[in-house]
């Protein structure tokens, strides 16, 4: 089964042969890359039990040495992830808890999951994360704690401050994500109101073992920043927090009670986030077990076999998404009018993540905008297809993964009256996209190792 649910009418609405067969490798090769994070997969290829044993990338564990195994986590793929650890480790799981997305529907046997929203976190979410805490709690040196971890667990494990309420913690990550802020910097304010995240769990949990399989959803694959680090130590600061805040023009919109705590922070009247030479990381074990990179190389496989000259863009695609469109076209314009290395047919990958600075009131994703602005870039060029996608299958606040573009998507947009440098203005990509049809649909994939964007050249 197709993971690209309108694959076929995504393909059949190229105006020419060659465009659909360019449209086709796209997309085939976007679902390899989705396919090699498949949590499951990943897992059962990485997580491996003989007997008593648990063989984890460089680790072993002696599943009879240990009086408790619990199983807590958050994210898009924990609960593809918790059924696989369910498979694998079987009755020697204790008990878990589980937060995952609304609508994702897994079944587990002994490890409870909590559906609760992303990415605007909610109450369920706290009482979700309340629970993992008091495993947290009771654990002893003698109880092994194996903690999922993947991309949007920061929305869905929330847990704020003591003195900070749910509603103040949305308010100002709303703020922080329309600002521009890049997922470094938003985490790091999360992290210094928050008493699960940045290192708080593990600190709760020492001195129990923690393993923690990683399904990282950045770039360079920093743990801390992996759902926020909630089992590994912290290297930003309160000064950090209120810097972030100041550089955005935030400072003044945020709520008493959090500029207090990071104010008390500052004069280390507030516990800061714990630190890499904490003894309660001694016990912290970390496996990543897929990320960005993996995918993008799946991709680029795909592409190859197909018969096209291949590139993996060496450094991933950052910072504002219609510059990063723009960027992308201006690669394929230049290695076609300079006559560089990499000839017709040919194929390239490129990772990573952008951001959307919001100053419009459209509805959009920063995959669908890359795909908008490359388009105004390429409109006079044929046979040149870009498609990129979020490998979560949910590109900002709407239903698509992302887009697909080529040399006569603006022409096809005039001839509907649309001007697409004014959809672009006001960020409002998905409407653009829609009445076209030029959207990639998928849903849920039930994995997130960032976005990956496809050019296919023939």
């Amino acid at each position: 089964m197709d993971l690209i649910k309108n694959k076929t009418q995504i393909i059949e609405n190229g105006q020419t042969q060659l465009l659909q067969k360019a449209r086709a490798l796209a997309l085939c090769s976007i679902e390899k890359a989705v396919d090699a994070a498949d949590p499951k997969k990943l897992l059962h290829s990485k997580f491996v039990r003989k007997g008593t044993k648990l063989f984890v990338g460089d680790f072993c564990f002696d599943l009879e040495q240990f009086s408790n195994i619990y199983v807590i986590g958050g994210g898009k793929a924990t609960g593809v992830m918790a059924q696989a650890i369910e498979d694998i480790l079987g009755s020697y799981i204790t008990s878990g808890f589980v937060n995952v997305p609304y609508g994702s529907n897994y079944k587990t046997k002994k490890i409870q999951i909590t559906e609760t929203n992303h990415p605007v976190p909610d109450q369920a979410g706290v009482e979700g994360t309340k629970k993992m805490m008091a495993i947290a709690k009771q654990a002893t040196e003698k109880d092994l704690i194996v903690c999922l971890i993947s991309g949007g667990g920061s929305s869905l494990m929330p847990m704020p401050h003591k003195n900070v309420t749910l509603e103040e913690k949305i308010e100002i990550t709303s703020f922080l994500l329309k600002s521009g802020a890049t997922i470094k910097e938003i985490n790091i304010v999360r992290k210094h109101i928050s008493g699960f995240k940045g290192g708080w769990l593990a600190k709760t949990a020492f001195p129990a073992t923690i393993l923690n399989l990683i399904l990282s959803d950045v770039i360079g694959d920093s743990l801390d920043l992996v759902a926020s680090g909630p089992t590994v130590p912290d290297n930003s600061t309160f000064l950090d927090t209120f810097g972030i805040l100041e550089k955005y023009g935030l400072w003044t919109k945020t709520s008493a009670a959090i500029k207090n705590t990071i104010l008390e922070g500052i004069k280390g009247n507030v516990a800061e986030t714990p630190k890499a030479d904490d003894k309660e990381f001694k016990n912290v074990y970390n496996v990543i077990i897929g990320n960005n990179k993996i995918s993008s190389i799946s991709a680029l496989e795909s592409l190859k076999q197909n018969g096209l000259n291949t590139l993996l863009l060496p450094t991933p695609i950052e910072g504002e998404a219609r510059i990063a469109g723009t960027n992308l076209a201006s690669i394929v314009l230049e290695i076609d009018n300079c006559g560089a290395a990499l000839h017709r047919p040919a194929g390239i990958v490129a990772g990573g993540e952008t951001i959307v600075t919001v100053k419009g009131k459209g509805i959009g994703g920063r995959n669908q905008e890359i795909a908008l602005s490359a388009a105004l870039k390429i409109l006079d060029k044929t046979n040149y297809v870009i498609a990129s996608i979020s490998t979560d299958g949910i590109d900002g606040p709407t239903n698509a993964a992302g887009a697909i573009v080529d040399s006569y998507t603006i022409s096809k947009a005039k001839q509907k009256g649309i001007d697409a440098n004014e959809y672009l203005e006001k960020n409002d990509s998905h409407n653009f996209f829609s009445a076209i049809d030029y959207l990639i649909i998928t849903g849920a994939t039930g994995t997130n190792v960032n976005d990956i964007s496809v050019i296919v050249m023939l």
